[in-house]
């Protein structure tokens, strides 16, 4: 346990500082972090080392370039030459890889290196320096309090066979709690951002909702491909709490909920 505190505050700290720092400190840490996890997802079917999975983290590291450069116009192009290359490989060298392992490859750079890039995107938005923490209050404060609920209320299995331990109310609380989390948050802010997003009270509580609802999703996803793989954590990178996709699992989703919600709103009040 004293290790796994030890090593969360350590994550913790480094989180904070790449948030407040942004720019290209938070843009490096947010590419590490997607080739670390897509190295454990390609690990889970035994191709982090393949010849298609260079190709997938080159895809990834291209996309991140599309992003960090404002060449956002490519971005897709990206994505779309990291399957080509992986399917490229995989037809002249047939038949020495499975079409489900390739498949695996082209969706860790989605799952992975997409989504995660939705931290940086989020931080870089107007006012983005008070609206990132939305991505965490979603997941993390949301996951925390779902804990909770759970232990202090919950009685109804939300998803009996693939995570036992997870309620209904457990997720109903963490959703409101991180709703509420949201909005307060929302109502210490609001008058240090420049209002292209309305009453913030209702603009964060609205993106917070959405991020925690999806945050469900996105760690119970981790946990299916798991247990469909048979293995307990994706890594040891992180003592105590296991790989980075362990971590980062709620935040996959999280991230891009959050800033499509911010842009939904923004375009509203806007």
């Amino acid at each position: 346990m004293k290790v796994r505190v030890i090593s969360g505050i350590v994550l913790t700290v480094i989180m904070i500082a790449a948030l407040l720092l942004g720019g290209w400190v938070l843009f490096a840490l947010t590419l590490g972090i997607s080739l670390i996890g897509m190295y454990e997802i390609y690990r889970v079917v035994g191709q982090e080392k393949s010849l298609p999975a260079v190709f997938g983290y080159m895809s990834a590291i291209f996309y991140y370039v599309t992003i960090g450069f404002g060449l956002e116009q490519f971005s897709v192009l990206a994505i779309v030459l990291g399957l080509m290359s992986i399917m490229a490989v995989y037809v002249f060298t047939f038949p020495k890889y499975k079409a489900t392992d390739m498949i695996m490859l082209f969706f860790g750079i989605v799952y992975v290196a997409m989504m995660l890039s939705y931290m940086y995107k989020v931080r870089v938005m107007e006012d983005g320096i008070f609206l990132v923490w939305l991505i965490f209050v979603s997941a993390w404060v949301n996951d925390t309090l779902a804990y909770f609920s759970g232990v202090l209320l919950g009685k109804h299995k939300m998803t009996p066979k693939l995570s036992p331990k997870k309620t209904i109310e457990g997720a109903v609380g963490g959703i409101l709690g991180a709703t509420l989390v949201g909005a307060v948050y929302g109502y210490i802010v609001g008058a240090n951002m420049n209002g292209h997003l309305g009453n913030t009270i209702i603009a964060f509580a609205v993106a917070s909702f959405v991020g925690a609802f999806l945050a469900i999703v996105g760690d119970l996803a981790a946990s299916a491909i798991k247990r469909n793989h048979d293995i307990k954590d994706y890594g040891n990178l992180i003592p105590g709490h296991g790989g980075i996709l362990d971590r980062f699992d709620s935040v996959i989703f999280t991230a891009p909920a959050v800033y499509w919600a911010l842009m939904v709103i923004g375009s509203i009040m806007g």
